[in-house]
């Protein structure tokens, strides 16, 4: 296990290839290479992408915002499949759209409660092995805990201690 100081902020740690999870933060580009906006539609239905995307993947999957993420994923899916059923179902408009937002609302609940599956099964599709997606997750937020009691430390001690 890497010591505290080794874990990088934020999102911007990667996995080496190695079985470490986290590796130096400086020994690192600043961001992974992001894919562009029709791969990121095709990773959002599903679909894998090229093996150059890999850190952005688990970037993607780790990151502070990740449940935002998913829900963005989420709703770029639905949204089509939504529009064209509000189109095609016979009734009036206000039962077609209580009709698909109440069946989005179910949906969208139910790929909350496999929030933590679906996105390792992501991880594993970029060639992570299954669980580095919450191992990476831990880590993050044992060393924002860390930073934080530092913080709070030097702050306390500067309370007490005031210089000059």
């Amino acid at each position: 296990m890497p010591a505290p100081g080794e874990l990088a902020a934020g999102c911007e740690a990667r996995v080496n290839e190695e079985s470490s999870v986290m590796s130096k933060p400086d020994a690192l580009p600043a961001s992974p290479r992001r894919p562009g906006p029709f791969r990121w539609l095709w990773y959002a239905v599903g679909g894998r992408l090229p093996a150059r995307y890999r850190e952005w993947v688990l970037h993607d999957l780790t990151c502070r915002t990740w449940p935002i993420r998913h829900l963005a994923r989420l709703l770029t899916q639905l949204v089509p499949v939504a529009a064209v059923l509000i189109v095609l179902l016979p009734g009036p408009l206000w039962v077609r759209v209580m009709a698909v937002v109440g069946g989005s609302m179910i949906g969208l609940m139910y790929s909350y409660v496999f929030l933590y599956e679906a996105t390792e099964r992501r991880a594993t599709k970029a060639g992570y092995p299954h669980g580095t997606a919450q191992r990476v997750r831990e880590e993050r937020r044992a060393d924002r805990g860390l930073t934080q009691a530092v913080e709070e430390f030097e702050r306390s001690s500067r309370v007490r201690h005031p210089r000059g």
